[in-house]
């Protein structure tokens, strides 16, 4: 029997790869609104106040319900690639 190690960080990048192709297989649309924690996931940041920062600045889109913050995956999506540098 072989074992396996992988670190935290290794292991979600491909518990969420898989969920992206099993979604794609099965055409489910992706969630539109997601909680703080799934935000961060997509953003791959760790501190709340960076995605306070993010949503303070207007560069992420939130819809606020009482104490409950959700996040638009799309306007995360399209803030990744705003910023995204290209190589030569």
């Amino acid at each position: 029997m072989n074992v396996i190690c992988l670190e935290e960080k290794a292991f979600y990048e491909l518990i969420e790869r898989v969920v992206e192709r099993l979604s794609e297989k099965h055409n489910v649309p992706p969630e539109k609104w997601i909680d703080g924690e799934q935000a961060m996931q997509k953003l791959r940041i760790k501190s709340t106040t960076t995605l306070q920062k993010l949503r303070d600045e207007g560069k992420i889109e939130f819809s606020k319900m009482g104490k409950i913050i959700l996040y638009n995956s799309f306007s995360i999506d399209a803030y990744i690639e705003q910023n995204k540098k290209t190589t030569f």
